[in-house]
């Protein structure tokens, strides 16, 4: 039997924490926090939350894997990771798979990008 995508997505939305566009605004422009967009690239070339960095959904594992010639040394920096997506579904599955790589200060962006957007959020 195929487990439907939205009952992994509540899954992964019961194991990690979330974080509001609210309180993500406050961190944006701080040290503490590094903003992960795991959308395509064409998404995010079209427009981002400014100062994120680019790991789409399907490199994810690699680019967070310090052993990989593909990792982004912004992951494993030690700072709390706010991932987002368009709306909040792929990237509370990529929350929960970088929990699941032992990253600890994880949380997902409630709403996504369109959220941000929709508060004012700054983009590039």
């Amino acid at each position: 039997m195929v487990t439907p995508s939205m009952q992994l997505i509540g899954e992964a939305l019961a194991e990690v924490a979330s974080i509001s566009v609210d309180e993500a605004l406050v961190l944006v422009d701080g040290e503490d926090a590094v903003f992960v967009d795991v959308r395509e690239r064409a998404e995010h070339d079209a427009g981002a939350i400014a100062g994120a960095v680019a790991a789409p959904r399907g490199f994810l594992e690699f680019i967070a894997d310090p052993a990989t010639p593909m990792h982004n040394a912004a992951l494993s920096s030690g700072k709390r990771l706010v991932i987002y997506c368009a709306s909040g579904g792929r990237s509370a599955l990529a929350a929960k798979t970088l929990q699941d790589m032992g990253y600890s200060e994880v949380a997902n962006l409630t709403g996504g990008f369109q959220a941000w957007t929709g508060a004012g959020g700054p983009t590039e």
